[in-house]
């Protein structure tokens, strides 16, 4: 199995690629599927299958939790500094073949591979200030309780699970399991069938660098049966799911049921709020830049523009403009801007909600359908605007694509109660010079993050989650994550 593509590949790349199909990588060895069914792995820029996984079974899935629980207490065992010094070792590791993570993660998840570059440091990262964070929390906290010795005690859960969407599967590997890790749980992670490529090199490379086995496993399956059976275990401590609001219901439900405590990072219908004081070009590029990054393909994306109509017409021009000059292209084309959608799934659902919209009223102001690229026949799909009602399916659904959806709006309340007009709240952003007027909107909007002259701003320190249809349990990026890697024992003795 061969990748055709006319742009050349690392010869680590090519070197790791030859060993499909690819087995799970569970207790620090190969965890091969006993029914040897095999998945395979596309490359969504040529349509060619570059690789094949193994589709694990409930019961294996099962056996790859218990193996991370018998490495816990030993992990967890170790002195901080020995488990920072181990996790350092894997960041600097992950850093030092970033280019080969990069071009793997191209490959798997048609990514522009500057981009995957991008989300490969940004796990080294996170990495890295979560290992900080921890080496300086306070494990034991007195307690001033007349009449009473006591104190509070914090130590990790246990074998915490990880399951994750195929949009960036490097970057949220590194979000969900770095605070787990730092704090001294074990990890078994299920990424998405779409990309596991990404995620089995990591294991490799923990493998290479002393990582003790069974403290880092990732398994791979079909999201149905393994994503469902690792939701399921009653062994799991901790649950962590990002992907759709339909999934994550029913992750929530099985997680209820075993009162495992879970993070829900799911969908967003994110709004961007632009006032007649801006730099209308600026921001109509900025906004432009953000809905073709990863061909829009991002939860937290700004997809429903509201508009002041002071500036509406101008903004649109521009908007155009740009559109106009996004080069569509393989990831691996260094030239390229805006890569394809992940399958051909999602390549008709992001072709079928640009109808679905026309359909129900709105206006088409640009582009939309399918795109070609000489040479692939890849999952590729034009970036469009749409425009008019708020109420249109296109304006209240998750399109998960290169679409904008476009309002007028005349008064500061009405842009707010526009921008809240949505079941999802997981970020939207606030464009305009007046300071006070940028941070009053911003609080006013109902959504677990809220950015001002910027969309997509994610940094260390700052907590990141989502409210109603778009999850529950958020903090990643901050010391909360951290914190909720541990548990918390009361201890208490009473005096005299």
């Amino acid at each position: 199995m061969s990748v055709m593509t006319k742009f050349e590949l690392l010869p680590a790349v090519e070197t790791f690629l030859k060993q499909s199909p690819f087995a799970s990588f569970v207790g620090g060895q190969d965890f091969p599927a006993a029914s040897g069914n095999l998945i395979p792995t596309i490359d969504p820029g040529s349509g060619d299958t570059i690789a094949e996984i193994h589709d694990l079974s409930p019961s294996e899935i099962d056996r790859a939790v218990e193996i991370a629980d018998e490495a816990f207490p030993a992990w967890a065992g170790l002195s901080q500094q020995e488990r920072s010094s181990i996790l350092l070792r894997l960041a600097d590791a992950v850093e030092a073949d970033k280019a080969i993570i990069a071009q793997i993660e191209a490959l798997d998840a048609g990514k522009i591979q500057a981009q995957a570059a991008g989300d490969v440091q940004n796990f080294v990262d996170t990495l890295r200030y979560f290992v900080g964070l921890a080496d300086k929390v306070e494990l034991r906290t007195k307690l001033d309780v007349p009449g009473h010795d006591a104190w509070t005690f914090k130590q990790p859960w246990g074998a915490c699970a990880f399951i994750f969407p195929w949009n960036f599967p490097f970057l949220l590997i590194g979000w969900g399991i770095s605070p787990a890790l730092a704090a001294g749980n074990t990890v078994v992670i299920k990424p998405a069938e779409d990309t596991s490529l990404s995620a089995l090199y990591l294991a490799q490379l923990a493998k290479k660098v002393g990582v003790p086995d069974g403290v880092i496993n990732v398994v791979t399956g079909r999201g149905a049966t393994a994503g469902a059976a690792l939701s399921n275990n009653t062994k799991i401590k901790r649950m962590s799911f990002t992907g759709s609001p339909e999934v994550g219901q029913m992750v929530g439900e099985s997680c209820g049921r075993n009162l495992v405590p879970v993070k829900l990072e799911l969908g967003g219908k994110g709004a961007a709020v632009v006032f007649d004081d801006v730099d209308v070009k600026a921001t109509a590029e900025a906004l432009v830049g953000a809905i073709t990054f990863h061909s829009g393909q991002v939860c937290c994306d700004a997809t429903r523009w509201l508009i002041h109509e002071n500036v509406y017409d101008e903004f649109v021009k521009h908007c155009v403009d740009r559109l106009k000059e996004v080069k569509i292209g393989h990831p691996l084309d260094p030239n390229a801007q805006m890569g394809p959608v992940v399958n051909p799934k999602q390549c008709q659902r992001v072709l079928g909600y640009q109808d679905k919209g026309k359909a129900g009223g709105a206006e088409c102001l640009y582009g939309g359908g399918a795109a070609t690229v000489e040479g692939y026949e890849g999952n590729y799909v034009k970036p469009a605007l749409l425009a008019g009602s708020l109420d249109n399916v296109a304006a209240q659904e998750e399109i998960f694509g290169p679409v904008a959806y476009l309002a007028k709006f005349g008064s500061e309340q009405e842009a707010i109660a526009m921008a809240n007009d949505t079941q999802y709240g997981l970020a939207n952003s606030v464009w305009t010079k007046d300071d006070d007027r940028a941070a009053r909107v911003a609080e006013s909007m109902t959504a677990g993050n809220s950015w001002i002259n910027a969309h997509n701003v994610f940094a260390h320190g700052v907590p990141y989650g989502g409210v109603n249809k778009s999850g529950m349990g958020g903090g990643v990026l901050s010391i909360e994550t951290l914190m909720d890697y541990y548990r918390s024992t009361s201890v208490v003795r009473p005096l005299g």
